[in-house]
Parts: structure tokens; C-alpha cells; sequence
């Protein structure tokens, strides 16, 4: 059973970064299977380098399409994504150092982050991309307003 199960919730409307979504939570639900086995720790390196690599992959779509419809919250919206950088890389660092609880804070933080971000900022980008390019709808999008809470290590 997945920990995090893909809900069309979580569906933003843009085909190729919907199917980047569903990666991602592949990712989550594939380490919540190692911290159920126990042996998590023991993979969490490769994890984070996994993380890091696809959410550049990701984040680089995401925003390739924000400069294609001149989203008018790409400034905060790269912000979100250069935040979620600074977390892994301060994981990551975390685990060079030897510091306990690495899988627990990723799995909590990938979460937490995925979700909401998905939730808000990436379905905000949705809206407003159908509304771009579908000018005879009516425009449901509304701006984002960014959580500055972000967890700090």
C-alpha cells in the first residue's frame, strides 16, 4: 500500500508535469517503504541524490513552462523551488556529518512540501496556463499567496 497515493486532486491540468508529480510521489512512497523495513538509513544517500536530481529535472519544466505563458508568479514560485533545494542540500549535509534522523526529516519534509506545493503553487500555475490558453473560458486563476514558514534546519 502506498503511504501517498495519486489523487487527480493533485492533477494540475499540464499533462507532462502531472506525470513528474506521480514520479516524485513514486519516490516518497519508495523511501516510506525502506523506514518501514528499517533500513532506510542505509539508502537515504542515494535518496537525497535521487531527490535533488529530479527536482532540478522537475523544477527546470515546471519553469520552462512559466516563462512559455509569462506566469506573473514566477518570481515566488522559483522561490518555492530554490527552498526546497536549500533543505535537501542541508539534508544532505546532515548525513555527511552523520546526523541522526535523516530519514524521518526527509520523509516529513517531501511530505509536507509536495503536498502543499502541489496543492497551491503548482495547481495556481495549472489555472492559470488553461486560462492562457483557453482565452474563451472563464479565468479561474487566482494568485498564490507563498507560505513563508518553510521549515529550517
Amino acid at each position: 500500500m502506498s503511504f501517498i497515493s495519486w489523487s487527480e486532486d493533485f492533477s494540475i491540468g499540464i499533462d507532462e508535469i502531472d506525470e513528474q508529480h506521480k514520479k516524485l510521489l513514486r519516490l516518497i512512497n519508495s523511501l516510506h517503504q525502506r523506514l518501514v523495513a528499517g533500513d532506510a538509513n542505509d539508502i537515504m544517500g542515494k535518496v537525497l541524490d535521487r531527490v535533488a536530481d529530479y527536482a532540478e529535472f522537475h523544477f527546470s519544466t515546471e519553469e520552462q513552462w512559466m516563462a512559455q505563458y509569462s506566469y506573473p508568479d514566477t518570481a515566488q514560485h522559483i522561490d518555492e523551488h530554490r527552498q526546497f533545494v536549500v533543505y535537501i542540500t542541508a539534508l544532505q549535509n546532515r548525513l555527511r556529518n552523520d546526523q541522526g534522523g535523516i530519514a524521518e526529516a526527509t520523509m516529513a519534509f517531501l511530505t509536507d512540501w509536495l503536498s502543499r506545493h502541489i496543492l497551491e503553487a503548482d495547481m495556481a500555475l495549472g489555472k492559470y496556463q488553461h486560462a492562457t490558453a483557453n482565452p474563451a473560458l472563464p479565468n479561474v486563476y487566482s494568485t498564490v499567496t507563498y507560505r513563508t514558514d518553510a521549515p529550517v534546519i
